[in-house]
């Protein structure tokens, strides 16, 4: 088995006697791209400035290669870990041209660096721009060459901290496939902290969910979406409806019937989390026919409050008849229908979450 090319074991940082890391563990492989995903102020950008030797953990250890690079006391100076940076700006010198930046600081011979830096240029789709001056590159193109320059010296190991956020968004898909192919061809562990749930489903093959300085949850893109830890981790990635209810006879009574919360005792406060997407309209029933009691399987009659067009679908907002609760659902492409409508929703029971209320007896 294949040893991790970057693993971290238990570390924290303390900041005036609070934890802004708290007993975090990762393990990146060789070629693969791991997300550190969360809000501002989580510990995603600490965890990767003590990887790189920027700063100093309290506690645990970071090993490159199975090697022990730093821990409390041992310490590799950050210019010999074979790790490469690169941040949310890209800070080229001003003063020299393309080639000259990814080149900066490569040792050996002048042809070998040539070589080295022609090679780069050209996975990025800039070697036309070689003798350019960064000031005449668009930011997209200045984000490829700090890429260059980065895996120049073929680090082991690339962290990235934002790297995408000063780009224009129509930008920054094909910017990030692109930079996606060329860490796969050099074969790099990547750590790629960002804030945006889709560059993380769309870049990575594991996901390590941070709040709060803690890794909460960490697993591949799909099952991180599909099974969240919590409401919140499932909120994280999407809007979310909350149906809230009390646990009875092993069931909690919604709009929609009943649910079995099988495990939770009586009288524990429970949140069934829905997506949107998964909120369906009974176009069937359209609003017809009786108000039914609530029970298993059964459509639930709603009343329209707002509709909007959002490009790809629409979002229509509801006022349950049941007891007054707001949820919204989400149809793909143009569907407004106008407030005070009665229409029938139906959800799928196999794409809920059911999670105690936090603070609720268990």
């Amino acid at each position: 088995m294949t040893d991790p090319r970057l693993e971290i074991r238990n570390i924290r940082r303390r900041f005036q006697g609070r934890d802004v890391v708290s007993d975090v563990s990762l393990k990146v492989m060789p070629g693969q791209v791991t997300c550190l995903l969360g809000p501002s102020g989580c510990g995603k950008s600490t965890t990767l400035r003590i990887i790189a030797g920027v700063d100093m953990q309290d506690e645990g250890e970071i090993f490159v290669d199975g090697q022990l690079v730093c821990d409390t006391v041992f310490r590799v100076p950050p210019e010999q870990r074979s790790i490469g940076l690169m941040f949310q700006d890209f800070a080229l010198f001003p003063h020299l041209t393309v080639g000259e930046n990814v080149g900066f600081g490569l040792k050996g011979h002048k042809s070998d660096k040539k070589a080295r830096v022609e090679d780069l240029l050209d996975k990025v789709g800039l070697l036309s721009a070689y003798g350019k001056f960064p000031h005449e590159l668009s930011g997209g193109e200045q984000q490829r060459v700090a890429l260059a320059r980065a895996l120049a010296p073929r680090p082991s190991i690339m962290l990235m901290d934002e790297p995408f956020s000063g780009l224009d968004e129509r930008l920054k898909d094909d910017i990030r496939d692109s930079t996606l192919d060329v860490l796969k061809a050099e074969n790099t562990a990547v750590l790629l902290v960002t804030h945006e749930p889709h560059e993380a489903m769309r870049m990575a093959d594991e996901i390590a969910l941070m709040r709060d300085g803690k890794i909460v949850q960490q697993g591949a893109p799909y099952n991180i979406y599909n099974a969240p830890v919590d409401r919140k981790a499932a909120a994280f990635f999407s809007d979310i409806n909350v149906i809230r209810g009390k646990v009875q006879s092993l069931s909690v009574s919604t709009p929609f019937g009943k649910f079995l919360c099988p495990g939770q005792p009586d009288g524990t406060e429970v949140e069934i989390v829905i997506r949107p997407q998964h909120l369906r309209i009974d176009f069937d029933r359209d609003g017809r026919g009786p108000n039914p009691t609530p029970q298993d399987g059964t459509p639930a009659r709603a009343i329209v409050e707002r509709a909007r067009f959002m490009g790809r679908e629409s979002l229509v907002e509801f006022r349950m008849d049941y007891d007054g609760s707001k949820l919204k659902a989400t149809v793909p492409s143009v569907f407004l229908p106008k407030p005070g409508r009665a229409m029938w929703l139906m959800l799928r029971r196999d794409r809920c979450f059911v999670f105690p209320q936090k603070g609720s007896a268990t």
